[in-house]
């Protein structure tokens, strides 16, 4: 085994114990590793001590409103596509307190919290993941005002991402332009290698901290075949995905199917239920609440996530503006595949597919575009 430093694009092989060894590097080093793990029957993200707390051995099958764990046949660590939770979650945290005040005797003096400085190591993440955490880099990074709080979490945070070696049952990442091979935005991007005779894990530093790591670990440079092995599993996760949607002038369509008869049916089978907008790893709504103590010694300002499917979230003096589910859903998908081109660049859908499995009524986002390309949009009316 080798411990010297890998060369830029290099392929390097590491045993499943150097895994091991990394995210023991990395606690020492003062990062909180958060990875996938298993809790409640999904994979989810959470706080990984050592490499027996990944989900070894779980897979996952997905459709349209449905999700299930199940066992592999081997041992592998990142043997399942995606679960519930985005990464946003670490990033644009559900909640956060965004000031504070106390009463100081005739006198209220405002506190305002110091952004977070968080130093995360991000174990396992995605393609689509990457393209998502980019996202939202844009927005709140990137446009006109800066969230200081994402920009604490994000600056101190370290991606070692993962490639996937299967298709999900409900994921279109291929059409989107956002996986299944990890390209770019990683400081370590892996893939693994399972099999009766092997289970490694073939590696590329894309930064120079992840250069550094790789060097500490004990590793030696992947052949020829482990490469090709590794992206011939990418290319056949890539061939496995079934769901499609054409981006091709999709922008426009949208923009003129404002009344199509679909929105109709959709609309009967939405609950408002938000939990596409919740699982959804781009989506970046929230909603601001004021709070004080029964005595009024003290007060606090929360911002919070919120979903453009509430009838709340749209309300302006008077009422809210959306007051129909179908309303709703259609400002949600236009916003995701048209209105988020025009102001920030880019589709805001990275085609993960949690929205279709975790949607109740088993909408299908693909299946609802195809649907408005495919027919004649209807004669303008009122909701």
């Amino acid at each position: 085994m080798d411990t010297t430093m890998p060369a830029a694009g290099a392929r390097v092989a590491i045993e499943v114990s150097g895994l091991a060894s990394l995210i023991g590097l990395l606690k020492e080093r003062g990062y909180q590793v958060v990875g996938p793990t298993v809790r409640e029957g999904a994979v989810t993200y959470d706080e990984i001590e050592k490499l027996e707390d990944l989900p070894v051995g779980w897979g996952d099958e997905q459709s349209a409103g449905r999700y299930r764990l199940k066992r592999r046949k081997d041992a592998a660590l990142f043997g399942y596509v995606l679960g519930p939770q985005g990464w946003k979650r670490y990033l644009h945290t559900p909640e956060m307190r965004m000031l504070e005040g106390a009463r100081e005797g005739e006198t209220f003096k405002i506190l305002r919290p110091v952004p977070a400085a968080a130093k995360y190591a991000f174990l396992g993440v995605r393609a689509c993941e990457l393209a998502a955490i980019e996202r939202q880099d844009r927005i709140l990074l990137g446009d006109r005002y800066l969230d200081a709080d994402y920009r604490g979490r994000r600056q101190g945070a370290l991606i070692i991402a993962v490639s996937c070696t299967q298709a999900g049952g409900t994921c279109f990442c291929t059409s989107m332009g956002t996986g299944p091979k990890v390209e770019k935005g990683f400081d370590i991007a892996l893939t693994e290698l399972t099999g009766p005779e092997r289970h490694i894990l073939v590696g590329e530093a894309g930064t120079q901290a992840g250069a550094e790591l790789l060097a500490a670990l004990e590793h030696r440079p992947a052949s020829a075949e482990e490469v090709g092995a590794a992206e011939a599993a990418v290319a056949q996760a890539a061939a496995g995905i079934q769901h499609t949607l054409d981006t091709a002038g999709l922008k426009e369509a949208l923009y003129e199917s404002f009344d199509h008869p679909r929105w109709d049916k959709v609309a009967a089978r939405c609950l408002s239920c938000a939990n596409c907008t919740l699982v959804c790893p781009t989506c970046f709504c929230t909603t601001v609440e004021d709070g004080s103590s029964v005595a009024g010694r003290d007060a606090q300002r929360r911002r919070k996530w919120d979903s453009c499917f509430t009838e709340n979230f749209s309300y302006i003096h008077g009422g809210s503006v959306r007051l129909s589910v179908k309303a709703r859903y259609r400002q949600w998908l236009t916003h995701k595949l048209a209105y988020w081109i025009d102001q920030f660049g880019a589709l805001g859908c990275v085609g993960c597919g949690r929205c279709i499995t975790w949607c109740p009524g088993r909408i299908d986002i693909t299946e609802e575009v195809a649907a408005i390309r495919g027919a004649e949009p209807a004669a303008a009316g009122k909701e």
